[in-house]
């Protein structure tokens, strides 16, 4: 062997055996032990993600697959009162039997008196002021952002049932309210009272706030009181009587109407005036009395241009209506409320030995508009509805 290299190496393999073996064995444990700590490792992270999985999911098999598509949190289950709520109740309120609220109200718009009697004030917004007496039966419109009051001059409670032309939270602002959120400064500005800043110091804020200020000691306060009456052309811009106004029967009931018409012909020279109030301001009612006789029926009808709200005064009977949800009837009796919205076809049916009276009003101080199912059922072609309902085109001749 004449290569120095290959006898070089040769003698390298000539030491002694433990060290050739330390020298072949040392660098193959060193792979096995890498390749069993990766082992390890993998079956560790395998098993904890198996874990975490059956912590999140519970369960096994097919119904631990669908809970994986649930939501993190699931929304809190329907409670016992939202189970049983009905769906009339989106049209009927039992307002007899609800909570009894004291406070005032703002966005009044109109005010109809069953009972009693009352001195009514309207402030318009010119600054004209038209005070009135009213009694059962009788109407009062007070405007939007117009001030106004009540007062009960009778000898017996006096109830007023009142519609507002709004579907919001209804506000109220009263006169000592805004009085005491005045400056003292600008009040007396303002009012240019004798004694100036001094002279209005001497009011004091009530410690609650009071729909009805009657102080302990009102007789010593009140000095010649009058209820005076302003002239009737003034007065009937807010005032109509719905009692003694005409009656528009039909089969089974009649109507009587405060409302505006395009065509006044017909209406008196005071009825003119209300009807021309109404249609000034905006988002105004209109209010009609409704009369059925036992068994008599308001035919189903809907108004293209007006929320219909509806309270019942005596009597009992039926109501409903069709909304593109389905149809809905129920039962109503004295003290109900009924909500047709605008567009719904709805009826109402008295089912009592008395006659069936309600209050309406409705959301609008146009000319209200109506459209009967007699109206558009027999002006729609015979063949139109042959094919619509699979019968015989000759039938529908039997419809007057």
């Amino acid at each position: 062997m004449d290569n120095e290299a290959f006898e070089m190496h040769g003698e390298t393999f000539r030491g002694s055996s433990e060290e050739l073996k330390k020298e072949v064995l040392k660098p193959s444990w060193s792979l096995l032990k890498v390749f069993l700590v990766c082992l390890l490792a993998g079956l560790l992270s395998t098993a904890l993600g198996v874990l975490g999985l059956s912590l999140v999911y519970g369960g096994s098999g097919p119904t631990s697959r669908r809970g994986m598509d649930l939501p993190k949190e699931l929304p809190p289950s329907p409670g016992p009162e939202e189970k049983s709520l009905e769906a009339k109740f989106q049209f009927l309120n039992h307002l007899k039997s609800s909570k009894e609220l004291q406070g005032p109200f703002q966005e009044l718009q109109v005010l109809l008196v069953p009972q009693g009697s009352a001195w009514v004030g309207v402030i318009s917004a010119d600054a004209e002021v038209a005070t009135f007496n009213v009694s059962a039966g009788q109407v009062v419109f007070f405007p939007r952002n117009s001030v106004h009051w009540i007062k009960n001059v009778g000898p017996q409670d006096c109830l007023f049932l009142l519609f507002f032309s709004t579907h919001e939270e209804l506000e109220t602002l009263e006169l000592d309210e805004v009085f005491f959120s005045t400056p003292e400064d600008v009040v007396a500005r303002a009012l240019k009272s004798r004694g100036g800043v001094n002279f209005i110091r001497t009011f004091k804020k009530p410690r609650e706030a009071q729909a009805l200020n009657l102080p302990a000691n009102l007789e010593e306060l009140l000095h010649n009181v009058t209820y005076g009456q302003t002239p009737a052309h003034l007065v009937w811009r807010f005032f109509y009587d719905l009692r003694g106004s005409a009656t528009f029967p039909f089969p089974g009931g009649s109507f009587q109407w405060a409302r505006y018409r395009r065509d006044p012909s017909g209406l008196s020279a005071l009825e003119k005036i209300f009807s021309q109030s109404l249609n000034q301001h905006e988002d105004t009612l209109t209010l009609a009395a409704l009369r059925l006789s036992t068994n008599s029926l308001g035919h189903p009808h809907f108004h293209p241009n007006a929320n219909e709200l509806g309270y019942v005064v005596s009597g009992c009977g039926q109501a409903g209506l069709v909304v593109p949800q389905g149809a809905s009837d129920f039962n109503v009796d004295v003290g109900d409320v009924v909500f047709f919205p605008e567009g719904t076809q709805h009826f109402l049916k008295s089912t009592c030995q008395e006659d069936l009276l309600l209050l309406l009003a409705y959301s609008t101080g146009q000319q209200l508009e109506t459209l009967r199912l007699r109206d558009y059922f027999k002006g729609t072609a015979d063949h139109v509805l042959a094919q619509l309902f699979h019968k015989d085109q000759r039938d529908f001749q039997k419809i007057p």
